[in-house]
């Protein structure tokens, strides 16, 4: 092996200096792109709550070179004779970023000045552009979110590409909307100059290889699981006890590895958040971190200066009592909450539903765990737990149909305030707690005649039509549920706009397409239905899709005559009764707004404060 071969080289690099003008490939064997929506909604509000601890509106932009630097982590590259220079560790990463810096600068679009980052996104070479991240199965996907802002799903099969498109509707979904005026720009120049990452450069795979592996070895070091654990077993005095915890602890530790591979030290912010964090950072620039955000880092040290005063652990007894019982009691909700928002269950079916269209699992895990103590009944935890999970998924979507956003910044005190009150309560004050706060909210379904899809909006807009579809159908005795909907084992469902999308047809009605489009995307005009049947007869106009309707789920038939014929008992239901179900022969303006108002009326229904009566 030359030397040129054995060089590695490490540098620290802003993101300006690792991505403008140049060209990344991505190896054959990690060309899936495989970020979930947690992972994409941690690095923003990361990013900009590092960002907003600095920021100060009185700022020149010139002052956001002094603002605190965020560490992005590693990434390795290999560069070959010919210099082409592939991503060997860090692709899942730099894809995430540009993802990010595609959305920021069609943010700035609008503005006459505008910080220039197209050049970190793609380059240019005799005439042609062409994007950083090499790879052809991510151009076409790339080239929509730029140049549109969206990119349309349907019908693509490729995992990576739909992957790209739904983690940029996640950005677009916590980005905070005090970022979106006067404080973009300095954003957009800290995140480009101040958010660092180390940069390892190896001139033969070989190397390169060795140095990934070395890496990801988790020998390497102690993570701060560990290192609390060294700790809580160095002040249990007994040996025999200090043995039993240690087993404990490693049995534990090994069950919620089997979810995921950090699940331990997300359960231990979780659980230290839910139940003794008293504090957290204000949002001034220069504030300190508080309980809230110390535990987000380095909770082992954070638990070392707290034990005695919050958790009133003085003694080796205190300890192994404490481990013992609460440590065994909270990982394991932790880890049934866990498999409650991968399967449904019908203990508590709203942890399910916010795993699906919740808020930030920094707030949300913590807000779980907060009201259940060792010592009650199970029915009794797994109730309150449902509970705090539907005031969360009210929430959720109360916002969401006023098209207001829940980032983790724009929510935090006020989540972290609910995590404290609803702390060790029992079921009758958590009951009237929430109620409290669902009364108190500014947002209600009273903006359901005005909300339409868009292409950002359409997983929440799935989220809620399988809800209602769900709801109707289990009022009318039917077997389905969310998952048969949202996400069934056989066919998938689609949601099927009412009108085909011909403005022709519709000028009767409208003077501009624009209306016409807002119109056909109204709630008021929407269903579901299964993958092939939405794509068979989609062009079709209404009048000719009705009888097909019919045929399907229970809210679809509802459009048609024949349905309340052959079914005279579906007003049966109290619930239903309450709802301004008709038949619409035909689809006018005035009849997708009285859907509208019966889409609003479920949603009330649904989500009614009475539950917490």
């Amino acid at each position: 092996m030359s030397k040129i071969e054995n060089k590695i080289e490490a540098s620290d690099k802003n993101i300006n200096d690792l991505l403008k003008d140049k060209k990344f490939f991505i190896d054959y064997f990690q060309r899936e792109y495989r970020w979930e929506e947690k992972h994409m909604v941690t690095l923003v509000e990361d990013l900009t709550s590092a960002f907003l601890k600095s920021y100060d509106p009185a700022h020149k932009r010139s002052e956001v070179a002094n603002y605190q630097s965020y560490y992005l982590g590693p990434v390795v590259f290999s560069i070959s004779e010919d210099g082409k220079n592939s991503i060997i560790d860090g692709q899942q990463r730099i894809t995430s970023i540009t993802l990010f810096l595609i959305y920021l600068n069609n943010l700035q679009k609008e503005r006459e000045s505008q910080v220039q980052i197209s050049n970190l996104i793609f380059s240019e070479k005799y005439g042609e552009k062409s994007f950083n991240m090499t790879d052809e199965d991510r151009q076409e996907v790339l080239k929509a979110l730029y140049e549109k802002g969206e990119f349309d799903t349907n019908g693509v099969e490729d995992e990576t590409s739909i992957n790209i498109s739904e983690r940029y509707q996640d950005i677009d979904a916590v980005f905070p909307e005090s970022l979106l005026d006067e404080a973009l720009p300095f954003f957009i120049d800290w995140f480009i100059g101040n958010v660092v990452i180390v940069k390892i450069t190896a001139y033969s795979d070989e190397n390169a290889y060795t140095i990934f592996e070395t890496m990801n070895d988790r020998g390497m070091n102690l993570t701060s699981t560990e290192m609390l654990k060294g700790y809580v077993l160095s002040r249990i005095r007994d040996k025999k006890r200090r043995s039993e915890i240690n087993e404990l602890w490693k049995e534990k530790i090994q069950q919620l590895h089997e979810f995921e591979a950090n699940a331990d030290l997300t359960f231990f912010q979780a659980w230290f958040r839910a139940k003794y964090a008293s504090s957290m950072r204000p949002t001034k620039a220069g504030a300190e971190n508080q309980d809230f955000e110390l535990i987000g880092t380095r909770f082992h040290n954070w638990f070392k200066d707290n034990h005695e005063e919050l958790f009133d652990l003085k003694s080796s007894d205190d300890f192994y009592d404490f481990f013992k019982k609460e440590f065994v009691f909270m990982a394991n909700w932790y880890m049934r909450n866990w498999e409650s928002m991968i399967k449904l269950n019908e203990k508590c079916p709203h942890v399910f539903y916010i795993s699906r269209w919740g808020i930030a699992p920094s707030l949300q895990d913590a807000l779980l765990l907060a009201t259940i103590n060792p010592g009650e009944q199970e029915d009794e935890s797994y109730e309150k737990i449902n509970r705090v999970a539907r005031f969360i998924e009210t929430y959720t979507v109360r916002r969401a149909v006023n098209y207001r956003k829940f980032g983790a910044s724009a929510i935090r005190y006020t989540f972290f305030n609910i995590i404290k009150a609803v702390r060790n309560q029992d079921l009758e004050n958590l009951n009237g707690i929430l109620l409290e706060e669902v009364n108190s909210l500014d947002e209600t379904f009273s903006a359901i005649p005005n909300f339409s899809m868009h292409q950002q909006n359409k997983r929440f807009v799935k989220h809620l039509l399988s809800r209602i579809s769900a709801f109707v159908d289990q009022e009318m005795g039917k077997p389905t549920n969310y998952v048969s909907y949202h996400e069934p084992t056989g066919k998938k469902f689609e949601i099927e706009h009412l009108w085909s999308n011909k403005f022709e047809d519709h000028k009767d009605e409208f003077e501009q397409e624009h209306d016409f489009v807002h119109w056909r995307n109204s709630v008021g005009a929407l269903v579901l239905l299964p993958n092939g049947t939405n794509q068979s007869f989609s062009s079709d106009k209404y009048e000719d899709k009705l009888g097909h309707y019919l045929k399907e789920n229970t809210y679809a038939q509802t459009l048609h005559p024949d349905f309340y014929k052959k079914n005279p008992n579906f007003f049966n239901s109290s619930k239903l009764a309450q709802v301004p179900f008709r038949p619409h022969e035909e689809l006018k303006k005035d009849d997708i707004a009285e859907r509208a108002e019966t889409v609003q009326k479920l949603c009330e229904t649904i989500w009614s404060p009475e539950y917490y009566v």
